[in-house]
């Protein structure tokens, strides 16, 4: 399994029309409980823990605010899965830096 999404259930339905496995997520609980079973870090609930991790998690924004602790954690680690945030069905969270920004500041340049 190459990649996995934890989001909105209408992007999940999206992603799995192209083949890409995936767990709905509306409330914070759900979404901890789907990152630590694709990560491998155990389970808060009797869903068993998934054996194959995918190469890259794709997050929607919204996901990635209710678990942003947790995402920063792992991100620092350096671990598989990279994880890749995406906007939700709402479009881009508010306040939010997008790859470009986040680009531009690394860089210091216009891309």
């Amino acid at each position: 399994m190459e990649y996995y999404i934890i989001g909105e259930r209408e992007i999940v339905l999206a992603f799995a029309l192209v083949g890409v496995k995936g767990t709905y997520a509306s409330n914070r609980s759900q979404a901890l409980d789907a990152f630590n079973r694709v990560t491998g870090q155990g389970s808060l609930v009797s869903a068993p823990v998934r054996t194959e991790i995918p190469k890259v998690l794709i997050l929607t924004e919204d996901v990635s605010v209710m678990i942003a602790q947790e995402v920063s954690d792992w991100q620092i680690k350096g671990r598989f899965p990279l994880i890749v945030e995406i906007p939700g069905i709402q479009g881009k969270v508010i306040g939010k830096k997008s790859l470009t920004d986040s680009i531009r500041e690394a860089v210091g340049i216009q891309v």
